[in-house]
């Protein structure tokens, strides 16, 4: 034990073990706990987690939030889980906004503020992360967001709210458990009302989000994309749809 090393044991050994495993051996000693709760470990478990061909479905309804597991893109329905939210609200009153590396991001709607809210299941860790800005309402379509890692190995929030016709961008540092206002697009209406904001998709150090019209013009739509590097926005052009006769298309 002395010669693999306390950084061989927990980012080599211990990071590849389940969620559950990893919860257990907290209660070793002090010294496990804290090595085993650390913002580096947990970042580095969660990239471990991630690359596993077994996921989890997060699925509300009105009473009850239920854990599946996905297996090779199946769902495995006997495995069905009931788990129980960290704080005392009903799942009918939860938003899912966005999910990355075993974390669910979630708004609580409440009738005086909103709360938004980190939160991993299979360990049961939270943390509350809203401050005095979440007053407004949270709309299915108001509101979305996405989350990351920066370069310093800083787990980020994006949160985007469109209210009375303006886009408001904010970025949380898990980190410095602070927000910071970013700059958004100047000119564009995303913000109105007849806008549509799809959950924040994350590829390539890059999230992805379609921004849909229904109303005036009817059918438009857009891509915003947030690098996570320059954390700055751009909009992309929608692929158009291409007429092909049917012995010209092939699957690849």
């Amino acid at each position: 034990m002395e010669r693999i090393g306390d950084d061989m044991m927990f980012e080599e050994i211990l990071s590849r073990l389940p969620a559950k495993v990893v919860c257990q051996f907290k209660c070793v000693c002090k010294q496990w706990c804290y090595e085993l709760s650390t913002p580096k470990f947990v970042l580095i478990h969660t990239r471990r987690v991630s690359n596993l061909l077994q996921k989890k479905l997060l699925s509300l309804n009105e009473n009850t939030i239920f854990v599946d597991d996905i297996v090779y893109g199946n769902l495995e329905v006997d495995t069905r889980k009931v788990v129980t939210f960290p704080y005392d609200v009903e799942p009918s009153f939860l938003i899912i906004i966005g999910s990355f590396n075993g974390l669910i991001l979630l708004c609580i709607r409440r009738t005086d503020a909103n709360e938004l809210v980190l939160w991993n299941p299979t360990t049961r860790w939270f943390k509350l992360i809203s401050d005095d800005y979440f007053s407004h309402y949270f709309g299915r379509h108001d509101d979305t967001g996405g989350m990351y890692v920066d370069e310093h190995n800083d787990l980020k929030v994006l949160h985007i709210n469109c209210f009375a016709g303006a886009v408001t961008a904010r970025v949380y540092s898990r980190h410095n458990d602070s927000w910071r206002k970013l700059s958004f697009l100047k000119g564009c209406l995303f913000g109105s009302s007849f806008y549509s904001w799809s959950h924040g998709i994350y590829s390539g150090k890059t999230i992805y989000f379609t921004v849909s019209n229904y109303w005036i013009p009817p059918g438009e739509c857009n891509i915003v994309a947030f690098d996570v590097i320059s954390e700055s926005f751009s909009i992309l052009r929608f692929p158009e749809r291409i007429q092909a006769p049917w012995h010209c298309c092939s699957i690849f």
